[in-house]
């Protein structure tokens, strides 16, 4: 018997993904014990250091109430690190910074004020801790500094500021004999996968830092994640020849090295694999994909084709070995005795904290899942990797899944519905492996296609700077093409299509039903971006110059803000919409919902607004969750005229009765 796409009964529910998922990250190890964060929903989103003993024994460490999260850049990351079995971490209450000595209470080792901390490196030799600090105390925008912070709980020491007069910093890292310090710096408007700098600094005996250089990059060229051989060499991966790639600087080279002694820089792997990237957007701090397992072998993530995957650098010979494994790393990875440690997905598996040994190549055992959640095999639709012809000449990529539930079928003549997911940053990616919110709606016969649109990551420079200048045309030409070719392939009904997206991706689906209006047929925009005006003088420091690449320098572009922005041509858009936001929101502020809303009220077409409480940028409480899934389909259902399975409280709508 058939059944419309839409409305096929699904044992995945909201509840059930949103209730018992957790987040997984920011792997660590000392001491001979393994840590990691645990981001939990059904704890009102609080984050929370786990350890794991040598015995294998899994217990937390900070105690109940305790949020572990950094407000740096408002994205945060870095929030934490141990030494021996000390733990300091930032709370996100009061963002200051604490340490937790094995078995006691935490106590704070910073004062009380509008400071913030985050990406630490422990200097044993001096016992304090080295890190980024954004400071809110003064007038106008956040000053961010690298200092030291002593680990003496006392209060003994005082903090000292070591590299200041730069708009941001991260990424400090010490050589092995503690003599030196390397870490990122950058000015606005670049942002850190457009331009950084690589310095390098020598510890004097007071701890303050003596002869700093630049030894790498510039306005035009991404360095991220420097760190440090055995032996003291340093390595950063850059994209100087227009991919993310890993380069070197031989200890006895470090002093020649710079804009007179780039031949100091050296290439690490002689024959990179084409299309290949070892590096990332630095949207949050405390990024750590490398680590070395031995003197000479290099353990990284790498990129390919918009899949994820692990290989070896022999840094003697200069050579690469792709990993063979089927998992895809989605986070940190830390290697303790033989074994590579690291959060990792796959097309049939959910993220989960896996332990894969290196030596013997045995597949990976399972230390966490984060969901109990199983999905029957027959019920996955699986990522296909598609591309597509764009506009201008170009030609995009993305990942199709299609509509798929072993109990249901619709009829022969019947499309599918096509959701099209344009992702955040806009400097992001689009992700392959298992994700129970992508098969929410592909086991209730909804398509979905998550679009890599130009200035997506992980497909070299030239790819993310399509996006320069054109934020709002070429993201959206790409959303239109994907949506338009897989009509064309018959895998989607035109009189469906419909858009979502969330902060820069929310952005992009206004643009797209307002400046591409009759394409899509209703869309939802999650803490999306309706005025870009408003957004680039009422957002934080780490994005508040972000546009000056994507859109032109303000306010000397101001004509060409008001032109891109939604807000100002709701006369174009006639189709419905749902709005979905934080009432904490400090990266979009909710009026940027709250007048889209109100514009459309005013011009009579169907709208829905729901305003979150005590949520942030993205949503970490699981009723929140549940209920932002539940009324997203609820209202497409009430918009194309059909009932989903699902008993789900109705959202109120101006415009349909």
């Amino acid at each position: 018997m058939s059944t419309p796409y839409g409305t096929w009964a699904s044992p995945l529910t909201a509840s059930l993904i949103a209730s018992q998922s957790i987040g997984i990250g920011s792997v660590l190890t000392s001491g001979g014990s393994l840590y990691w964060l645990e981001s939990r929903p059904h704890e009102m989103g609080r984050v929370v250091i786990v350890r794991q003993g040598p015995d294998g024994s899994i217990v937390d460490v900070t105690a109940p109430g305790t949020n572990v999260r950094s407000r740096v850049h408002e994205y945060g990351g870095g929030a934490y690190t141990v030494h021996g079995h000390d733990v300091y971490y930032v709370n996100f209450a009061d963002q200051r910074l604490y340490q937790q000595r094995d078995g006691a209470a935490a106590v704070p080792i910073t004062p009380e004020g509008r400071t913030r901390y985050a990406d630490f490196a422990v200097d044993v030799r001096r016992q304090r801790l080295i890190c980024v600090r954004e400071d809110h105390s003064g007038d106008g925008e956040a000053v961010n500094t690298l200092v030291s912070v002593p680990m003496d709980s006392s209060g003994a020491g005082a903090i000292q500021i070591l590299a200041s007069g730069y708009d941001f910093y991260s990424t400090p890292r010490l050589s092995p004999d503690g003599e030196t310090l390397t870490f990122l710096a950058w000015r606005h408007p670049n942002m850190p996968w457009d331009g950084t700098e690589l310095h390098v600094a020598s510890v004097a005996a007071d701890g303050l830092l003596t002869a700093e250089r630049i030894i790498a990059g510039g306005p035009a060229e991404s360095i991220c994640q420097p760190g440090w051989s055995p032996d003291g060499d340093l390595y950063f991966v850059s994209d100087r020849d227009g991919w993310w790639r890993f380069y070197r600087i031989r200890s006895p080279h470090l002093r020649q090295a710079g804009s007179a002694g780039d031949a100091a820089v050296e290439s690490l792997v002689r024959d990179a694999p084409v299309a290949t990237e070892f590096g990332r957007a630095q949207w949050v701090l405390g990024s750590n994909t490398w680590a070395f397992t031995a003197a000479r072998t290099l353990l990284t993530v790498f990129t390919c084709e918009g899949r994820s995957g692990l290989a070896l650098i022999d840094v003697q010979a200069r050579t690469c070995r792709a990993l063979d494994t089927s998992l895809e790393p989605v986070d940190n990875l830390a290697v303790l005795g033989g074994d590579v440690i690291f959060p990792a997905a796959s097309a049939r598996a959910l993220p989960a904290l896996a332990r894969m040994s290196l030596s013997s190549g045995e597949a990976a055992s399972t230390i966490r899942v984060s969901s109990p959640v199983t999905l029957d095999p027959a019920y996955v639709s699986d990522a296909e990797p598609i591309t597509f012809p764009g506009e201008g000449g170009r030609t995009a990529r993305a990942f199709y899944y299609a509509p798929n539930n072993p109990g249901y079928a619709a009829d022969s003549g019947e499309r599918p519905p096509l959701i099209v997911i344009s992702h955040g940053g806009p400097t992001d990616a689009a992700k392959s492996w298992l994700r129970l919110t992508t098969q929410y709606w592909t086991t209730r016969g909804f398509a979905l296609v998550d679009v890599d649109y130009g200035g997506s990551t992980g497909f070299g420079r030239a790819y993310r700077e399509r996006l320069n200048g054109q934020w709002g045309v070429v993201d959206v030409a790409d959303c239109v093409s994907a949506a338009q070719y897989l009509v064309e392939q018959g895998k989607a009904d035109p009189d469906r299509l419909i858009i979502r997206g969330g902060s820069a991706g929310g952005y992009t689906t206004l643009c797209a039903l307002t400046f591409r209006a009759g394409v899509f047929k209703v869309g939802a925009s999650y803490y999306g971006i309706s005025d870009l005006e408003v957004l680039v003088q009422d957002t934080h420091k780490f994005e508040s110059r972000y546009t000056d690449t994507l859109i032109g320098p303000y306010p000397e572009a101001r004509d060409l803000y008001h032109a891109r922005s939604p807000i100002h041509a709701v006369d174009k858009l006639s189709c419905p919409l749902i709005l979905f936001h934080g009432a904490e929101d400090k990266m979009v502020p909710p009026n940027q919902a709250e007048l889209m809303a109100a514009a459309l009220r005013a011009k009579g077409v169907p709208v829905a607004l729901l305003i979150f409480e005590g949520e942030q940028h993205g949503f970490r409480k699981s009723a929140n969750v549940i209920r932002a899934l539940e009324a997203e389909l609820w209202f497409y259902g009430k918009v194309f005229g059909f009932t989903p399975a699902d008993v789900i409280d109705p959202v109120e709508v101006a415009g349909i009765a």
